[in-house]
């Protein structure tokens, strides 16, 4: 079947969402999403979003600055700034959304809203809804999207692939005119062909062994652009959030930094301390530091876990600030009003992605791309806690300002050869896929995690260009499912990022080498940058 709409958002998370609420009053929107549109990373984030929302007591100097100084020297001074300073604006849309987010009680100062901590941040910058602000956040954008007639959701529904002129075979600049979309509950391929396309499919966790991300986040926005062409940047910096729970029963399940933003303090088995000897800022040191100091006691110790105490603040207190962490450790056995946490850290947010310019825009035409998917310079080396969803808004809605100015050109878009794998069969070998996606996952959180070495790496090359190509000839002689779909993205993108931290000979951020321990500003304070350069033809059969 063919889909034809005038914006096509692949994602339905905070970026995918904030878009098609402004793009709809301008033409016809369909939002893609894998799962359930309640389904996205977004969904997940617990700590919240930073503005300077307390001009007495903070400025957006002071966050510009904490910005820089997570980013290691890489964050762009224009992505800092734009964000920084709309911070605000974006905001106030959120809560005429109708995003609860959670207010002071204390008297002489109630109804103010409850502005959290969080490491990096020298000011209480974080507006929060408890400890479930995605969630919120989400709720109230799925309900006023779905209150608009412009927009049409397409829930499990997995891209392919994008579509450009250029895969087409057509003369001039390539452009983006659609893409291949495989509906889940059908397993039939539509076409969607639309001018305007914004990519917003979130991270790529699950490229990792072991994440925070829920089981979506496979990178396929990254792998999509890259297959036709875009630039993406800076996929070496994988942040690793310092405090996941170490449970069996709960290994997805974060313990927000806005924990330690209130007074949790991490610890050793015996109770001693230990991040005093690694940053000034101790538990609230920015989370690089705190994830490759976590590393290295573990490693040091032969412990599987370190452990965050907040037992020392008022028990109505943490179970007022975080209800949903604290039911969750309760529900396993873990009181965390009396007992302390156990904590690894786990593969989180990917600071690189699509490279994008200040309006989102990527380096094919008219394709954006805002999120986690998207690489605008905002974070540089290493993001600044709560600036993920922020970002988010920011640069979704600067996509709109740019599209209002400079709208796609007016015609008919070209004809899509429709997907054809009838003659394809089904397969009858999914353990291949099992097994290749295990392995996958292992050898980046072995070879490619929080501390790296050449020889591991170059390991890695090797063994992932073997696992493509074994993926390559499944992808290709066998009816394609989603689980397929996310595997080869995987694979891809675990090639990006193995093949960045190859190019970046020091460590900066979340990039840490043995090979090259120092941080090299006179060669290196640059985007690592890769693009494909020949991009092949789309085929009758895929």
């Amino acid at each position: 079947m063919e889909i034809t709409t005038d914006f096509l958002v692949i994602g339905g998370g905070i970026a995918g969402l904030s878009f098609a609420i402004k793009v709809q009053g301008f033409g016809s929107v369909a939002v893609l999403a894998k799962r359930e549109l309640l389904e996205s990373n977004t969904n997940y984030a617990q700590g919240g979003i930073a503005a300077v929302w307390d001009k007495v007591h903070d400025s957006f100097e002071a966050h510009i600055r904490d910005t820089h100084q997570a980013g290691a020297g890489l964050c762009h001074a224009d992505a800092v700034e734009t964000t920084v300073r709309s911070a605000p604006e974006r905001i106030r849309e959120l809560i005429d959304y109708g995003v609860a987010f959670s207010r002071r009680e204390q008297e002489g100062r109630a109804g103010e809203y409850d502005l959290g901590r969080e490491g990096g941040h020298t000011e209480r910058r974080i507006l929060h809804a408890k400890d479930l602000t995605g969630a919120e956040v989400v709720r109230a954008l799925v309900a006023k999207a779905r209150s608009l007639e412009g927009i049409t959701f397409y829930e499990y529904h997995c891209t392919i692939d994008l579509v450009t002129t250029e895969r087409l075979g057509l003369p001039g600049p390539g452009r983006v005119v659609g893409a291949y979309v495989l509906d889940r509950r059908t397993q039939e391929v539509h076409t969607f062909r639309a001018p305007v396309v914004l990519l917003a499919t979130g991270g790529l966790g699950k490229v990792y062994l072991y994440t925070s991300n829920p089981e979506i986040a496979t990178g396929d926005g990254m792998a999509m652009a890259y297959r036709a062409g875009a630039r993406v940047a800076n996929m070496e910096f994988i942040q690793f959030h310092p405090t996941c729970l170490y449970h069996p029963e709960a290994r997805n399940f974060l313990i927000s930094e806005a924990v330690r933003g209130e007074g949790a303090v991490l610890k050793r088995k015996d109770g001693t301390t230990f991040m005093e000897h690694y940053h000034e800022m101790e538990s609230l040191a920015p989370r690089d530091i705190v994830a490759r100091a976590i590393d290295h006691e573990l490693k040091a110790s032969g412990d599987e876990c370190v452990y965050l105490d907040i037992t020392h603040k008022d028990p109505g207190f943490v179970k007022g600030r975080f209800p949903h962490i604290h039911d969750r450790c309760l529900a396993l056995g873990i009181d965390m009003t009396r007992q302390m946490i156990p904590v690894v850290p786990a593969a989180h947010y990917a600071c690189g992605g699509v490279q994008t310019d200040i309006d989102g825009q990527t380096s094919i035409l008219s394709l954006y791309a805002s999120g986690e998917v998207a690489c605008t310079g905002l974070h540089g080396a290493n993001r600044l806690a709560s600036n993920s969803l922020l970002e988010a808004l920011v640069f979704s809605h600067r996509a709109f300002e740019h599209i209002c100015k400079h709208p796609p050109p007016q015609g008919a878009l070209p004809h899509i050869p429709p997907w054809n794998d009838l003659n394809a069969p089904d397969s009858d070998e999914m353990v291949v896929v099992s097994h290749n996606w295990d392995e996958v996952r292992r050898l980046m959180w072995n070879y490619v995690g929080i501390v790296r070495t050449t020889k591991r790496l170059e390991r890695a090359a090797k063994r992932i260009a073997l696992l493509r190509e074994e993926i390559k000839e499944y992808y290709w002689n066998f009816r394609v499912t989603s689980d397929v779909i996310e595997l080869r993205n995987i694979a891809l993108v675990a090639d990006l990022i193995i093949r960045s931290a190859l190019l970046r000979k020091e460590s900066r951020g979340l990039h840490y080498t043995l090979d090259y321990p120092e941080t090299d500003d006179h060669h290196w304070k640059v985007d690592t940058i890769l693009r494909r350069r020949q991009v092949p033809l789309l085929r009758a059969l895929r």
